[in-house]
């Protein structure tokens, strides 16, 4: 087994390893997404997530809660193996894959200290802002690197294919 693929838990896991570094006085930062064709944009926004506290959770969408949010066709790659991408990179400590359509009630539970989201969200639009707020954590905006997306990324892809 990979170091990466240690760092993949569950999600009764992950809540257990996320109380045990809390109580350990870690600042927690937590972030959620699809990441369905990792991109420089992901990699800038992670590595900026990471400098707000001592432990990044990247919580990755399952592969039926892409496909609700996405559409047919989504995702790309199946939720394991961009779940095996995220662990990979420095920034990441720990990945876990949900199923709800929304992150809410595992931001709930998971109560990290800071919840961030791409700047492409309006604060008061961030999901599970309220209950971080309530616990006393921060959320906070991190700004996009312009030109990275992908579902450009998946147009690109297909229209070079298409006219090959």
């Amino acid at each position: 087994m990979s170091v990466a693929a240690e760092k993949i838990l569950p999600l009764e896991r992950a809540f257990e390893v996320v109380d045990d570094l809390k109580r350990q006085g870690k600042r927690v930062v937590f972030s959620n997404g699809c990441f369905d064709l990792l991109h420089p944009g992901h990699t800038r926004y992670l590595a900026e997530a990471k400098k707000l506290g001592d432990v990044l959770v990247v919580a990755v969408n399952s592969d039926r809660s892409v496909g609700e949010l996405k559409g047919p066709g989504r995702p790309v790659q199946t939720e394991r193996e961009r779940a095996e991408i995220l662990a990979a990179l420095a920034a990441v400590d720990v990945v876990t894959i949900f199923d709800d359509r929304t992150p809410r009630a595992l931001i709930a539970r998971m109560l990290p200290d800071v919840l961030v989201k791409g700047g492409d969200w309006a604060i008061s639009e961030i999901i599970g802002r309220e209950e971080v707020l309530a616990a006393g954590g921060r959320v906070v905006g991190i700004a996009l690197s312009p030109g990275f997306s992908s579902s450009r990324l998946i147009e690109t892809v297909v229209e070079r294919f298409e006219s090959s």
